[in-house]
C-alpha cells in the first residue's frame, strides 16, 4: 500500500511539472479535429459525385454521411470509457487510432470502389445509389468510433491535468483551440489540395485515392511514435480495477443536464458546419450570389475557392479564434461564459433566417467556441472516481451532431429551401441558455467533496 501511495504521488508530482503529456494528448486531438471535418467537407463533392441520381432524396442521403460518423460516438462511446478504466489512458488512445486507421483505409475502399465499379448501385424508386456511397459510409462510422473513443480520453485527461496556473475549462480551451486548427484547416484541404480547387461540378471520385493512402500513412507514423511515448495516467479520475462505484452516473443531475446540454451543442455546431456549405449551394443556384468583401469567390495563388468553401472555413476559424482568447479567462467563469455565448448565438441565427445572410451564421462560430469546454467541466465538476466513466457517457451524447445534421436535411428537402431549418440552431442555444443558468447547479447530496 505504501508503495502504491508513493507511486501515486510520484505520478502526481510529474503531471505537475511536465508539459510533454498535455501536449501528446492535445496534437492527437489536432488530428480528430482535422479528420472530423474532413469528413463534414466530403457532403457535398461526395453528392456531386454519388448521388448525382438520387432524387428527392439527395439532401437527406447527403447528411447520411455526418450521421453515420456520430452514430460512432453514440455507440461506442462508454466503450472508450471502460477501456480507460481497464487499460489506462495511454492504451486507449492507441485502440482509437487504430480505429482511425480502419476508418481511412474503409474511405480509400469506397474511393477504389466507386471508380472502378461505379455501376453498382442501389435502386430505389427513381433515385440510383453506388455501393462506394454506403461503404463510405461505414467509414465514417468508423471514423466516428475512433473519435469517441480518443475524446474520452482527452477531455478528463485535460481536464484534470494539473498546469501551473490553469483551470480546467482554460486548460480544454487550450487544446480544443488546438484541435481548431485542425477544423479550420480541413475546407482547405478538401477544397485546394484533394480537389486541387476546381469547380464542385467536375470533381472525381478517383482524387480521394491518393489523398487517403498519405493520410494513413500519417497516422500510421503517429500510431508508433505514441506507443514509445511517457503518458501517464491521472490518479483518482478513474475506477481503479475491481472498485465498484456505489451510485448510478444519472444520479448526479448537473451531469445528466449537461450529457443533454452537450446533445444539443453538438448538433447545432456540426450542423452549421455540415450544411452551411449545401444552403450556400442552394442560394446560388436560386440566383443569390453571396458576397465577400463584393466579391463571389476568393484566389489563394491559383487556386479559386468559392464562396461556399470560404463559409465553412471561416466557421470553423471562428473556434480558433474565439478557444484562443477564451484561453486567457482565467477568472471569468464556465457559466458566465456559456450565457453570454448561448444569448449572443441565438440572436445571429434568427438575424440570419431573416436576412438569408450567411455571414451571421458563420459568426456563431466564434460564440460555439467555448461552449463544449464550459458545458464539459460544468458537467463533470466534483465526479471524482466517476470521471472516466462520465466522459464515456458524456461522449456518447455528441450523437446530437448526427441527428440534427439529419433532421435538417429532411427539413430542407420537405421544406424545399434550407433558410428556416436553422429555427434547430435557435432552439439548441435557448436549452443550452438554461442549462447555463439553471440545470449546471449543484445540488448539495451530488456533492463527493466540496465543490465552488
Amino acid at each position: 500500500m505504501q508503495t502504491q501511495n508513493l507511486t501515486t504521488y510520484m505520478t502526481s508530482t510529474t503531471q505537475k511539472v511536465s508539459l510533454l503529456p498535455f501536449l501528446i494528448v492535445t496534437f492527437i486531438y489536432f488530428l480528430v479535429g482535422f479528420l472530423t471535418t474532413v469528413n463534414e467537407q466530403l457532403q457535398a463533392p461526395l453528392q456531386f459525385t454519388f448521388l448525382q441520381h438520387a432524387g428527392q432524396l439527395k439532401n437527406t442521403l447527403t447528411t447520411l454521411i455526418s450521421f453515420f460518423f456520430f452514430l460512432g460516438y453514440l455507440i461506442n462511446g462508454t466503450l472508450g470509457s471502460k477501456w480507460v478504466n481497464a487499460f489506462g489512458y495511454k492504451k486507449t488512445i492507441l485502440r482509437g487510432l487504430l480505429f482511425m486507421i480502419s476508418g481511412l483505409c474503409t474511405y480509400l475502399l469506397s474511393s477504389l470502389v466507386g471508380y472502378q465499379y461505379p455501376d453498382i448501385s442501389l435502386h430505389h424508386g427513381d433515385a440510383s445509389i453506388p455501393a462506394g456511397f454506403f461503404i463510405f459510409l461505414l467509414g465514417s462510422y468508423l471514423m466516428g468510433t475512433a473519435a469517441a473513443v480518443i475524446q474520452v480520453v482527452v477531455n478528463p485527461y485535460v481536464a484534470s491535468y494539473e498546469l501551473s496556473g490553469t483551470q480546467p475549462v482554460q486548460r480544454l480551451n487550450i487544446t480544443t483551440a488546438i484541435n481548431s486548427i485542425g477544423t479550420t484547416s480541413a475546407p482547405f484541404f478538401v477544397t485546394a489540395i484533394i480537389f486541387s480547387g476546381i469547380s464542385i461540378e467536375n470533381i472525381h471520385i478517383q482524387q480521394l485515392i491518393i489523398p487517403f493512402m498519405l493520410i494513413i500513412c500519417c497516422i500510421g507514423v503517429v500510431y508508433f511514435i505514441t506507443r514509445k511515448l511517457h503518458i501517464p495516467d491521472i490518479a483518482h479520475t478513474r475506477a481503479s480495477a475491481g472498485e465498484k462505484l456505489e451510485r448510478s452516473i444519472w444520479s448526479f443531475r448537473h451531469f445528466a443536464l449537461g450529457v443533454l446540454a452537450i446533445f444539443f451543442y453538438v448538433g447545432t455546431e456540426v450542423a452549421i458546419g455540415a450544411n452551411i456549405n449545401l444552403h450556400a449551394f442552394e442560394l446560388m443556384r436560386s440566383g443569390h450570389p453571396i458576397t465577400f468583401f463584393g466579391k463571389t469567390d476568393m484566389v489563394f495563388g491559383n487556386i479559386d475557392l468559392g464562396i461556399h468553401a470560404l463559409l465553412s472555413t471561416l466557421y470553423w476559424g471562428g473556434f480558433l479564434v474565439g478557444r484562443s482568447i477564451s484561453s486567457f479567462f482565467s477568472h471569468i467563469s464556465a457559466r458566465a461564459q456559456l450565457t453570454a455565448t448561448t444569448l449572443l448565438a441565438t440572436a445571429l441565427a434568427l438575424t440570419s433566417m431573416m436576412t438569408q445572410n450567411l455571414w451571421f451564421l458563420v459568426a456563431i462560430g466564434l460564440l460555439h467556441s467555448s461552449m463544449w469546454s464550459c458545458i464539459y467541466s460544468l458537467a463533470i465538476k466534483g465526479l471524482n472516481q466517476y470521471t472516466s466513466k462520465a466522459s464515456g457517457v458524456f461522449i456518447s451524447a455528441v450523437f446530437g451532431g448526427a441527428v440534427f445534421t439529419l433532421i435538417q436535411g429532411g427539413l430542407a428537402d420537405l421544406l424545399g429551401s434550407w433558410r428556416w431549418t436553422w429555427m434547430l440552431t435557435v432552439v439548441c442555444e435557448l436549452l443550452m441558455l438554461y442549462y447555463a443558468l439553471f440545470g449546471s447547479r449543484i445540488r448539495e447530496k451530488d456533492r463527493l467533496e466540496q465543490v465552488e
